[in-house]
């Protein structure tokens, strides 16, 4: 079992995506490999849990910027496959990213999560995240 950083867009990565997004928010649309060329191809980071027998069975993605204030990181879209939750792979998945982070020098590395995703949640407190008190607005062209 390993945690795998993905340097190429592959049908297999694209299938999962496809296979695990879903889980994730209903009116995510899964990405094509061309898609998944460009994100990596924008300096975006997608890390991927690998099970013994080789089965995908989650994946997290980051990205890293820079601003006045500094470095910084996103983590976004991280997803477990639901017949493998609690089995620490989502822990495996996001302590990956934190280290590359750290890594990279950032000052701060970001994330949000549903209320509702009361694990994940936990999670992301125990891996030291602090919940900040702010309002997320979103504003969507087209």
């Amino acid at each position: 079992m390993s945690v795998e950083r993905v340097t190429a867009a592959t049908d297999e990565v694209a299938d999962t995506l496809a296979r695990l997004l879903p889980q994730l928010s209903a009116s995510a649309k899964a990405p094509s490999r061309e898609d998944l060329a460009s994100m990596l191809d924008s300096g975006a980071l997608l890390y991927v849990f690998r099970d013994e027998g080789g089965t995908l069975l989650g994946a997290l993605s980051m990205g890293l910027y820079v601003v006045p204030t500094g470095r910084k990181a996103i983590v976004e879209d991280v997803v477990v496959d639901e017949a493998a939750r609690g089995q620490g792979i989502g822990e495996a998945l996001v302590t990956t990213a934190m280290e590359a982070a750290r890594e990279a020098g950032v000052k701060a590395v970001w994330l949000t999560s549903r209320s509702e995703r009361e694990a994940a949640n936990r999670l992301y407190r125990r891996l030291g995240f602090e919940q900040r008190e702010t309002n997320v607005y979103v504003w969507r062209p087209g």
